[in-house]
Formats: C-alpha cells, sequence, structure tokens
C-alpha cells in the first residue's frame, strides 16, 4: 500500500515537473522556431527560386543556383579569405587572451583597473571600431602615415587597406584588437574556476609558476581552449559589419568574405534567390567545419 503510494506521488511531482519546465521553455523554444528555425529553413526554399526579394512573382528554378554556387569562384575565392580570418583570428584571439588572463590572475586583485582598460575595445561597437581605424589606417593623413612621415622626415604615404594582402591581415589585426578582451576574461574565468588547492600543492611540491601554468593550469583548462576556439571559429565564418564598413570587400575583392559576397548579391544587385543559396552554402560549410573541429580537437573534461 505504502510502496503505491509512493509510486503515485513519484508520478505527480513528475507531471508537475514537466508542466513547470514546458512553462519555462515554451517562450524560448518559440523565439528559437520564429528566428533561427524557420529563417534557416526559408533560406533554403528561397534558393530553389529566382527572385529579385520585392515583387510577389518568384520563378521555381530546382538546383540551379546550387549548380551556379558550386562553380562561383567568388564564392570560393571569399571562403579562402574566410578559412585565413579563421586560422589567424584563433592563433591571435586566443593565445594573446590566455596570456592577458595569466597576467591578470598572477596580479590578482591590484590589476583591476587593466580589466577594465584592456576590455574597453570589445565594449565598442564593431561599426564604430570600423571607422576609427579608416581614419587611423588612411592614406593621406591617417596615424599610421603621419609617424612615418615624422620618422622619415618628407612625406610617407603607407596604405594598408587599399592594397592586397595587407588589406585582409589588417583587417584581422583590428578584428583581433576588438575580441581578444572577450577572450581574455573567458580565461580569466578559468583561472578562477582552478581550485586553489592544487596551485598550493604543487607550490609545496616544488613547482615554480612557469611549471605550474605549463602542467597543471594550461591542461585544466582544455575545455575553455576548446569552446574558445570554437567561437572564434564559428564568428570568424560569419563575419560582416566590421569588414564591410572598413572595404566594403575591396580592393578587388581582396577582403571579400562570404556574408559580405551574400549582403551585394541579396541586398545591391537584388539577387534574392542566388543570396540564400550563398547564405545557405554558408550554413552548410560553417556547420560542416564546427562539427569537424569538435570532432578532432578532443579535451579531457574532468581532472
Amino acid at each position: 500500500m505504502e510502496k503505491g503510494r509512493n509510486t503515485g506521488l513519484a508520478r505527480t511531482r513528475a507531471r508537475s515537473t514537466a508542466g513547470a519546465a514546458t512553462v519555462f521553455l515554451l517562450p524560448a523554444l518559440i523565439l528559437i522556431i520564429v528566428f533561427i528555425v524557420y529563417p534557416v529553413i526559408d533560406t533554403f526554399v528561397i534558393s530553389g527560386f529566382k527572385w529579385n526579394g520585392i515583387s510577389s512573382d518568384r520563378t521555381l528554378i530546382g538546383l540551379d543556383n546550387w549548380n551556379t554556387l558550386i562553380h562561383d569562384e567568388m564564392f570560393w575565392k571569399s571562403f579562402g579569405h574566410n578559412l585565413t580570418v579563421m586560422v589567424f583570428s584563433i592563433l591571435l584571439q586566443i593565445p594573446l587572451g590566455m596570456l592577458l588572463a595569466t597576467f591578470l590572475d598572477a596580479g590578482g586583485k591590484k590589476f583591476n583597473i587593466f580589466k577594465i582598460i584592456w576590455f574597453l575595445p570589445y565594449l565598442m561597437s564593431s561599426v564604430a571600431i570600423a571607422f576609427l581605424f579608416v581614419y587611423a589606417l588612411a592614406t593621406n593623413g591617417g596615424l599610421i602615415s603621419s609617424l612615418a612621415t615624422l620618422i622619415n622626415g618628407k612625406k610617407t604615404t603607407i596604405d594598408l587597406l587599399g592594397k592586397s594582402p595587407n588589406a585582409l591581415f589588417t583587417i584581422i589585426g583590428v578584428m583581433a584588437w576588438q575580441f581578444t578582451p572577450f577572450y581574455m576574461v573567458y580565461f580569466v574565468a578559468g583561472y578562477g574556476n582552478i581550485d586553489t588547492t592544487i596551485y598550493e600543492a604543487a607550490v609545496i611540491d616544488g613547482a615554480t609558476r612557469g611549471q605550474y601554468l605549463r602542467y597543471i593550469a594550461i591542461p585544466l583548462l582544455g575545455p575553455i581552449f576548446k569552446t574558445a576556439c570554437t567561437m572564434s571559429l564559428i564568428g570568424s565564418l560569419k563575419y560582416f559589419d566590421m569588414i564591410w564598413n572598413m572595404t566594403q570587400g575591396g580592393p578587388a575583392g581582396t577582403t571579400e568574405l562570404m556574408a559580405t559576397y551574400m549582403y551585394k548579391l541579396s541586398f545591391q544587385q537584388f539577387n534574392m534567390g542566388y543570396g540564400s543559396t550563398v547564405a545557405a552554402g554558408m550554413f552548410i560549410l560553417i556547420t560542416a567545419i564546427a562539427l569537424l573541429f569538435n570532432k578532432v580537437f578532443r579535451v579531457k573534461e574532468d581532472y
């Protein structure tokens, strides 16, 4: 009798928990479906049409847009630029963020002022940063050209945004300047999750600060590294606003990314059907690369 009553109470509690979970999760699920799932599905649907994005007339052309995409040299060139941005973003932003976090962790509360100062670039709008660096890197009157003129004693112009490959690598540097503080804070949080008794035990065993970092702290930060690299990877493959406001994909397509190419097709050339195909291609490539990265990059989660 007692067992049956306990079973009934357990079922009632389970139904109550399920009902509460549904009530709290339903708004989030609705938002995900409306703003993520539906747009992705609709993008693939539109990719099967020839459409200018304005008129109500759409011509079904099947897989013609996809066939064009496969043979589109500009799309694959843009994808190559995205891969370059991805690789250098990971190689620059993640190590620099970790170095800054290591410095802050070693200094403790005395270095809190540096947290504020170094985090300021991330608080700025990407559009504002783009315009700031456009003026700073201007060939005539820009900060770099003015410094070069001052050093050389004669008028010197340095064109960092108007030539290949300078333009792409300059933008990669600006991206690193903005987003490195995010990974700094991320690694600071990672260091904060390491039990202080581990460091104390290492010191008692005679380990130096460098040995502690190399053999204990950095391995413990493995999951943080993986997550940070994944976020940097995905962000680099869909980047748009800063590069659009700095170069709009120029000069001569040397800084064209998949997102800027898609924008030009959809909203400048009013080729919404093919622009949606490019967007769908981006979705497939980004998803595939992210899944492959997580499959290859394995770290031990528990210690």
